[in-house]
């Protein structure tokens, strides 16, 4: 699985790609079918950066979250929270695919 972490109108430290990729390693766990991670941070604002991120997963579509916040990091947490909710949704739908069942008839079929 490939996390990718990109800036728009700036750039980030390494030590924040650092927190990034670790913070975003995380989502792997709550879904086995992720491809890939690509986290995009918009500096465009100072005063309130944002954070993209986009999950690709096998046989469903992409799963994105944006957020604006005062720093850099609580945009991450609050996009990660958007996402996670997301990924966790499908996961349900995905394993709990069983139909209702056969009802069988109040009586004896001949």
């Amino acid at each position: 699985m490939q996390v990718n972490v990109s800036a728009r109108h700036g750039h980030l430290k390494s030590e924040d790609q650092k927190i990034i990729v670790e913070k975003v390693d995380k989502i792997r766990r709550l879904f086995d079918r992720i491809n890939a991670i690509d986290v995009i941070v918009d500096l465009g604002k100072t005063e309130w950066p944002s954070v993209e991120i986009n999950v690709s997963a096998e046989h469903a579509s992409d799963f994105v979250a944006l957020a604006e916040a005062n720093t850099v990091l609580s945009a991450l947490d609050s996009a990660l929270g958007k996402v996670e909710q997301q990924v966790r949704k499908h996961k349900e739908k995905v394993t709990e695919h069983k139909g209702p069942g056969h009802r069988h008839a109040d009586g004896d079929a001949n």
